[in-house]
């Protein structure tokens, strides 16, 4: 008899983030580029990762190190040219595996003729791209609202050519293009069908939440929360209901999906930046939000995003408790056959590690979970061997918005980076380390890398953990590799075993596809334990140390931190 059909790749694969300045240098200029990235594929399809978001890549003048786009139809020099692109994607396509552009809708750089065109006159062709309005009291001097921006700072910048105000809803270099005016849409998308068709598989959509504003610019409501978080973007004393998640950008997100669905030769993916809780963002995607008792959504429909990224999972708390509430909210708010994502780091967030005490055990039993669990893993660069946080002075940063910050004395910032909250997001963006040579093996021992390589680079590489079967390295290699193996674990429904089936620092679900069947152990404790297998599963499969301890007389041992995967 046959089996159950598999869903389309985007569903059951895996991705990995490459942040291209850090990954790896080919030129001696100290800057990452794309001919290292084509260098380093066959290390990446060895590794098990089976998709490859790259951040921008595009024309830009880099004040935010390319989410601030200049031309969208060019490479940056730095990174390399078009034709390095299309090798990228050949070389990755020849060895079976896709890749994601990073496509930023929301906002161009200031220096993008369109805008350089639109602030030139208040008549200019141009000016309705983006969002202009006059001020407040006499002469206009003042904001036209209350509104501020994602990072902290009103989000209105006054233009004195024109005499009016620009909104950003990042940084001040950084102007929001203006969606309800058609034109920007046809452009827009026109730039998405383009690189489409160029051959990437799909794109990651920069802050897709923030698309569309209010339109009656009406202030925003006051709010007791001081800082943002991942699943709740309200901060600063203000909650952000006029310049987030307004239904327009949920009907842009059905636009986008058939414009993907054009492309017919293979199925392209789509993922949004978003920040809230699961119940809100599944609104954007495919099917939008059952109500109770309805159909369940269809997944292949064209009205809406495939996935979005649920950053919730960043801060739960790491028990066995804490997982298994997060796990039943994203099987509740994203049902097969919508997909949930798991995400534990990118660049503007502090490594997993950090989260984690840079404990390697817990490292790998964070690593089990993201890529057990019914979902699409994002593994962001330097994951797989535990990379740390490199603290950095405010004062010498890259990073535009730690610029913005640099008033506030280094020990605030570390304070608050301890809180979950990373001011300087050059922390996480360091040098790729491959080995213990000069500048991690990233670039040539004479070049001055971007940023500084951490010193721990000396004993946390690539090549280091290579030779040791134990390493966070190995661990990934082992679960890549049994996911690519089982279909039960790419695309298998998920089911919670009771919490008194088991002792309450274990975790355990079973994944099923058809008749492929297993069992996820996961083990949130420094103790060693034996538990009673809740299921009928036997065979031990993978675990996050070198070599399982034998299953006896439907009994296993745990040790501690340990993450156990078995079979029939």
């Amino acid at each position: 008899m046959q089996g159950p059909e598999l869903p389309p790749w985007w569903a059951r694969t895996t991705v990995y983030q490459i942040y291209p300045r850090s990954f790896f240098d080919t030129n001696g200029d100290g800057i990452g580029d794309l001919p290292g990235i084509v260098r380093k594929l066959d290390w990446l399809r060895d590794l098990g990762v089976e998709t490859l978001w790259i951040c921008p890549f595009y024309g830009s003048p880099q004040q935010d190190l390319g989410y601030d786009v200049s031309d969208y139809d060019a490479v940056a020099p730095e990174y390399g040219t078009r034709d390095d692109v299309r090798r990228l994607l050949d070389e990755a396509h020849a060895r079976g595996m896709r890749v994601l552009a990073d496509m930023v809708l929301n906002h161009t750089s200031i220096e993008h003729p369109w805008f350089r065109a639109s602030r030139s006159s208040r008549t200019n062709p141009k000016r309705n791209w983006y969002i202009w309005r006059p001020g407040k009291k006499p002469g206009g001097k003042a904001p036209p609202n209350n509104w501020r921006s994602l990072v902290g700072p009103r989000g209105w910048h006054w233009d004195e050519r024109t005499q009016e105000w620009y909104w950003a809803s990042f940084l001040p270099f950084q102007p929001d293009l203006d969606y309800r005016n058609p034109e920007v849409q046809e452009a827009m998308l026109g730039v998405v069908r383009r690189w489409l068709a160029f051959g990437f598989d799909g794109l990651r959509l920069d802050i897709f939440h923030a698309i569309f504003k209010d339109e009656r610019f009406e202030d925003n409501p006051f709010s007791t929360r001081l800082l943002p978080s991942e699943d709740d973007p309200d901060g600063f004393l203000q909650s952000y209901r006029r310049t987030l998640h307004h239904p327009e950008t949920i009907a842009f997100a059905r636009t986008l999906r058939r414009v993907a669905n054009e492309f017919h030769d293979s199925p392209r993916f789509l993922v949004g930046e978003v920040f809230g809780q699961p119940s809100v963002l599944r609104r954007y995607c495919g099917g939008g939000a059952p109500l109770a008792g309805a159909d369940p959504p269809n997944v292949d429909s064209d009205d809406g995003l495939h996935s979005v990224f649920l950053f919730k999972a960043m801060r739960a708390p790491f028990t066995a408790a804490g997982f298994r509430e997060l796990v039943l909210e994203f099987e509740r708010e994203m049902p097969a056959p919508l997909v949930p994502t798991w995400v534990f780091g990118n660049h503007d967030r502090s490594r997993r590690g950090e989260r984690l005490g840079y404990h390697p055990e817990r490292e790998k039993l964070s690593a089990a979970v993201q890529l057990t669990a019914r979902g699409i893993p994002f593994v962001y660069y330097g994951e797989e061997i535990g990379m740390r946080d490199l603290a950095l002075p405010l004062a010498t940063a890259k990073d535009p918005l730690a610029r913005m910050y640099r008033f506030l004395p280094d020990v605030v910032a570390r304070k608050l980076h301890a809180a979950g909250v990373l001011l300087n997001r050059d922390a996480c963006r360091t040098p790729m380390q491959w080995s213990a040579a000069p500048n991690a093996g990233f670039s040539d021992p004479g070049a001055a890398p971007w940023l500084p390589v951490h010193p721990a680079a000396e004993t946390i590489n690539v090549e280091a953990e290579e030779r040791d079967p134990a390493s966070i390295l190995h661990c990934y290699r082992r679960l890549l590799q049994l996911r690519k193996d089982r279909p039960a674990l790419q695309a298998g429904a998920l089911t919670l075993y009771p919490e008194h089936a088991l002792p309450p620092e274990v975790l355990a679900y079973r994944r099923s596809f058809g008749d492929d069947v297993v069992d996820v152990l996961l083990h949130f404790d420094d103790a060693t334990r034996r538990v009673r297998l809740p299921g009928d599963c036997r065979l031990a499969l993978v675990s996050t140390y070198p070599t399982p301890l034998p299953i006896r007389e439907g009994e296993a041992v745990l040790r501690p931190y340990e993450a156990l995967v078995i079979g029939r």
